[in-house]
């Protein structure tokens, strides 16, 4: 035990990958018990029961097609002619643009490269402040996570059991107001820093829009048919995989079939299988920590120690916002959301709230000092001390803070679009309430009371003096499916995440 932990502290300072510290701390820590590696290498498997699994290479591969292509130049010059005569006009170009790729990649050291050499260089030629300048295209990289048709609101559904399509329509009004907040900062700065404008040209708008239609349009269908549930997710990520190398093959010609596409799909596939296997070591961890019964045990510590749902949402913030600055985002999703789970459901926090506030908080935590992702990107990429880096993102962070809080402290902002009963589906690791659940009072032993009207829904937690109450039931939930149940349904624990 002594000797692999130092082992892995050693790999960790010598650099080795986080999936590669992610699995050996699993591995250790089911053979410190007993347990068979297989428990770890077993979760590899499962991700092929992950009927979104198809989402990540299709979504990844049209991204990394609309990013070596001349997609950037044309939607930044649409932008342009859209937004120019506005006061900072190519600063909201900027957050728009990044938004938009962001999107689509799911990963923002992609959009800081694909973007970030085009974008700069006409900031600092229209005369926006160099810091500022900075600010907003390192920031601007992890902008667009929550929006459709986002990988991390994927996975996150997968893993905490709610509604893909659901999450997607919660999502847009908080990315918004994030999106609005730095607007407003632009045009501020546009203003103060006499930024010159270029009068609005409605046939150069036309032209410019003509050029792109294609590529303009991709996100409105593509969000209105998922929106509509006309398509399903993985279906509408074929579609739009098909759609974008038809454009940016066939119709624009930017992308050489033989001499450039074979890299392009290369490259992405190794983005995508660098992905997978992040999600099955952490799958991996997940199942050692709920083997170990780790959920239940922070539910009791917090009980403790917390008694205020306000409270427990802002030390929420503060943990989310250091795993943000540690972790990537597909790993802290697969650890640490079936930890936060039956936490949330303990304070009566909404299973999609909950969702918004973990995206939100990881994305921030991209451009979050010290060790912020997207800071070292950006200071790699264009040559800048990274205390610069620091420096200049601290305005758009405080931004995105405020963002934060409102989305963390206004329930509705991100619930007011689900239906009562529709936040949970069947299937992924599925922790806390339905909406219309409240948590139990302190000292009940956790069990949620019921809706006043129609019949007792699922929530995860077994209330032995309510009739019927089908979380009583024998069902399987444990994500290690070799191992024998034991005390499963003990009255007045918090439930465990069930495995994919």
């Amino acid at each position: 035990m002594i000797f692999g932990s130092l082992g892995l502290t050693a790999l960790a300072v010598l650099g080795a990958p986080l999936f590669l510290i992610i699995a050996g701390v699993a591995l250790l820590g089911f053979m410190t018990h007993g347990r068979p590696p297989a428990d770890v290498t077993g979760e590899i498997s499962k991700l092929v029961q992950m009927d979104t699994l198809i989402t990540i290479p299709l979504f990844t591969f049209a991204g990394y097609l609309l990013a070596q292509s001349g997609a950037p130049r044309r939607l930044v010059a649409v932008s342009r002619a859209l937004f120019g005569w506005m006061p900072g006009g190519m600063a909201i170009v900027t957050v728009v643009a990044c938004a938009f790729f962001t999107t689509f990649t799911g990963a923002s050291g992609i959009t800081i490269v694909a973007l970030g050499g085009l974008l700069l260089p006409m900031l600092l030629q229209q005369r926006y402040p160099r810091d500022f300048a900075l600010g907003v295209v390192t920031t601007s990289g992890s902008r667009g996570l929550i929006f459709p048709p986002s990988l991390p609101v994927i996975i996150y559904g997968y893993v905490a059991a709610v509604d893909i399509t659901r999450l997607y329509i919660a999502g847009i009004v908080p990315g918004m107001l994030g999106l609005m907040l730095v607007i407003l900062w632009c045009v501020k700065v546009g203003l103060f820093a006499h930024v010159p404008r270029s009068p609005f040209d409605p046939k150069g708008a036309m032209v410019a829009l003509w050029k792109a239609l294609p590529e303009v349009l991709l996100p409105v269908w593509l969000i209105g048919l998922i929106l509509t549930a006309v398509l399903k997710v993985p279906e509408a990520a074929a579609i739009a995989a098909l759609y974008v190398l038809v454009v940016e093959v066939v119709i624009y010609r930017d992308i050489h079939p033989f001499k450039d596409l074979p890299r392009i799909t290369k490259e992405s596939m190794v983005l995508c299988g660098a992905i997978l296997v992040i999600i099955a070591a952490s799958l991996g961890l997940t199942n050692f920590m709920v083997d170990q019964r780790v959920p239940e045990m922070l539910v009791k510590v917090l009980r403790e120690t917390i008694s205020s749902k306000w409270a427990f949402l802002l030390a929420l913030n503060l943990f989310l916002l250091v795993v943000g600055c540690l972790m990537d985002i597909f790993s802290a999703i697969v650890i640490v959301v079936p930890l936060l789970l039956p936490l949330a459901a303990e304070y009566g926090v909404h299973p999609v709230h909950l969702a918004i506030i973990f995206l939100v908080n990881l994305e921030i935590g991209y451009s979050t000092p010290p060790v912020g992702m997207n800071l070292f990107i950006s200071s790699f990429f264009f040559r800048q001390p990274i205390v610069r880096l620091y420096r200049v993102s601290i305005p758009f962070l405080i931004l995105a803070l405020v963002g934060l809080f409102a989305v963390t402290y206004i329930e509705p902002l991100a619930t007011f679009t689900v239906p009562a009963g529709g936040a949970t589906v069947k299937g992924g690791m599925k922790g806390g309430p339905e909406p219309g659940v409240k948590a139990a009072p302190k000292g009940t032993g956790g069990a949620a009371s019921q809706p006043a009207k129609g019949k007792p829904t699922v929530d995860g937690i077994c209330d032995p003096k309510l009739k019927g109450d089908p979380d009583c039931e024998d069902i399987d939930v444990d994500l290690d499916d070799d191992k024998p149940k034991k005390d499963e349904k003990k009255e007045g624990a918090a439930p465990k995440p069930a495995g994919p």
